[in-house]
């Protein structure tokens, strides 16, 4: 569980840290979590996959990671764990054969149905940590930051093309450097030559 109370409030670096901060709010909100959903309930990741897929099936692992922020390597163990307790099924994608389509199975459809209402009464508290007056935009300034997330390899992406067009630039503009140092190199023996 995470401190709380005037031992764990600090002034200095720490109090004006986003990340800190950040990751002192996630502490405290899974830690919510996990007391609503129970022993037995679904981790804040489970849910989450299960959503998105009840939301649309037949997502590949790579749509999972797009749509729950959940790196791929995890995402794929998770799959692969949440396959063998049979809360999701999977099969070969009919958009690209390289890929597995991920599908909710009656199981997983039913252990989303319990958590739903847990997850709820777990945000609920969370938001109830707030004034009335904050809680809005606490989720406004929650969803910028997730979406600047969403856009990170998009960008990443972008740069990549730009780097790579600047380096073949940078190549093209130096084997036109060489052309033209080797045309001016006869001249100049040619002159030299004359002398």
């Amino acid at each position: 569980m995470v401190k709380s109370g005037k031992q764990a409030r600090r002034s200095g670096a720490l109090a004006g840290s986003p990340s800190h901060l950040m990751h002192r709010a996630l502490q405290l909100s899974l830690d919510i979590y996990t007391e609503e959903a129970g022993p037995d309930g679904l981790t804040q990741r489970q849910f989450a996959v299960l959503e998105a897929v009840s939301q649309k099936s037949g997502l590949t692992q790579t749509d999972l990671v797009r749509a729950t922020g959940i790196d791929r390597s995890t995402l794929a163990d998770l799959v692969a764990r949440m396959t063998t307790k049979g809360l999701l099924d999977r099969e070969q994608s009919t958009l690209d054969a390289r890929a597995k389509a991920v599908s909710l199975s009656a199981a997983g459809a039913a252990a989303l149905d319990a958590a739903r209402p847990r997850v709820e009464a777990a945000d609920k508290r969370i938001l109830a940590l707030l004034p009335k007056g904050k809680r809005a935009g606490f989720l406004t300034l929650l969803a910028d930051l997730a979406a600047a997330a969403d856009a990170v390899p998009d960008k990443a992406q972008a740069m990549a093309r730009e780097t790579k067009k600047a380096q073949k630039e940078a190549r093209k503009a130096e084997r036109l450097a060489k052309k033209a140092a080797k045309s001016e190199k006869p001249s100049r023996v040619a002159k030299g030559r004359k002398s």
